[in-house]
């Protein structure tokens, strides 16, 4: 191992080695894994990372891309060899320029996602990409793992929001592709592959994002329905109505409802009666807020007539939006402060998700002894959060037998989402976390494909070594 004192001189910024200052970096936002490395460096520019990657590579050290460590797949910590370093884009965080007539945003790569929405407000357009993390993620690691949010249904995920890329190589070589045109067919689009490729291809450094209008109101229902297939009624129904202006489309059972209302002490239940599952409609419309509130309630009315909403509460001012809305988002701190949990995070055509929802969670209530269902997601997009918790009331003695369910549980969930179509992984990454299960459903020409390109840009495997694809045998 090199001594770590020549890289101090190679670039601006910070190089932590103090266990101390290192620690943050070490341990993912879950607590779950824990690594080791010989550094964390956080560089100041492009520059910077370049100069660092040219050190790596010489020395054959192996590089860990870092945003804002708020990841849910292990993708962004060290392994537990201690030979890594940990390149955290932290102190990157420069919007460099807003074309407002082009509906651009070029960010640093260590920007957060609040920063990039509150640039864009500034500037009177929306960046559309919402995550309960915005906060502290950064717009680096949210297309490095093409991260999807809320608002999916509308605006895509964060692939579809990227004009344009700056990405420094393994070897330290700096692509300059901050373009911000939407028609370049001139070879091969490089932008996605480094897009939701977890830092395995190279350092995203820069990004130029799409802008849009901002909406002149927003209005958000809370319903009340009877089943997972009366939702997706529901949902082709609000499609029919407010076409481009249904911007997302939530569905959470009573159980996930019930946890935020237990652990969550501002949460109120805004409806008479409790339902089987509910419904979250965000309506955005450049239009006034009484046309967009005429809008809501015509929908809400023809729903009820055809029997597939029970009830809903509708926000009318931005105090009710955010309550409303909060119910969903503190969902998985809710299940959180439960206890432990086995998560899912899948994806399937829409059409077919009520009956796997409700024969994947028969079958798995009656095959495991410690289970409860707690199911909530984009049901706009076909995305699931297909979590188990243990039963109310096991207790922490439970805990361990619970866990032991884990590996079984997860084949029997993806074996299901496999058979289907569907997607194992819809938007939180390969990581460690799912990279073995996702090579053992993928094709195996994908496979294959993925392999060769993993090789081509990465053939000394430096960058995020073991994660997201299984190396070749050699």
């Amino acid at each position: 191992m090199p001594p770590i004192e020549s890289l101090r001189e190679r670039f601006a910024g910070r190089l932590l080695t103090d266990p101390a200052e290192t620690a943050a970096h070490l341990t993912d936002w879950r607590g779950k894994w824990t690594g080791r490395a010989i550094a964390v460096a956080q560089p100041d520019d492009t520059d910077g990372v370049a100069a660092i990657m040219r050190w790596c590579h010489a020395h054959r050290v192996a590089v860990v891309p870092q945003g804002g460590n708020t990841g849910l797949s292990g993708g962004a910590t060290p392994d537990g060899s201690g030979n890594s370093l940990v390149l955290s884009l932290a102190r990157m965080r420069r919007v460099r320029a807003i074309d407002v007539p082009n509906n651009t945003i070029t960010a640093e790569a260590g920007v957060s996602l609040h920063g990039v929405q509150t640039a864009a407000r500034d500037a009177g357009r929306l960046f559309p990409l919402s995550l309960a993390a915005e906060g502290s993620c950064t717009i680096g690691g949210n297309l490095a793992t093409n991260a999807g949010g809320v608002q999916v249904l509308r605006y895509g995920n964060s692939r579809d929001l990227c004009l344009g890329l700056e990405v420094v190589t393994v070897d330290g070589r700096v692509w300059h592709g901050l373009k911000g045109l939407r028609k370049d067919n001139t070879g091969y689009d490089l932008r996605d592959l480094f897009i939701g490729s977890e830092g395995t291809l190279g350092v995203i450094t820069a990004a130029t994002l799409k802008l849009f209008p901002l909406p002149n109101s927003k209005m958000v229902a809370f319903a009340a329905v009877a089943s997972a297939q009366a939702a997706v009624a529901l949902l082709e129904l609000a499609q029919a109505n407010f076409a481009d202006g249904l911007t997302a489309f939530e569905l959470m059972s009573d159980t996930c409802i019930a946890l935020v209302e237990k652990h969550v002490d501002a949460a109120r239940f805004p409806l008479a009666e409790r339902a089987a599952w509910y419904a979250l409609i965000e309506l955005s419309s450049t239009a006034d807020e009484a046309e967009t509130a005429r809008l809501m309630e015509r929908m809400l009315g023809l729903a009820i007539e055809r029997e597939l909403i029970v009830d809903a509460a509708v926000s009318t001012n931005i105090g009710q939006f955010r309550a409303l809305w909060a119910l969903r988002e503190d969902i998985s701190e809710a299940q959180g402060a439960e206890g432990k949990t086995i998560k899912h995070d899948i994806s399937l055509p829409i059409t077919l998700i009520p009956d796997f929802v409700e024969q994947t969670s028969r079958e798995i209530l009656e095959r495991f002894a410690l289970a409860r269902m707690v199911v909530f997601g984009h049901l706009g997009d076909g995305n699931l959060h297909f979590n188990v918790s243990p039963p109310a009331g096991a207790g922490p003695d439970a805990a361990p037998a619970f866990v032991a369910q884990e590996a079984a549980l997860n084949k029997f969930v993806h074996d299901a989402v496999s058979r289907l179509g569907g997607s194992i992984s819809a938007e939180h990454g390969l990581g460690v976390l799912r990279r073995d299960e996702a090579s053992r459903y993928r094709d195996p020409t994908a496979q294959a494909l993925m392999q060769a390109i993993k090789q081509a840009l990465d053939p000394l495997g430096l960058m995020n070594p073991g994660k997201v694809i299984v190396p070749p045998a050699r």
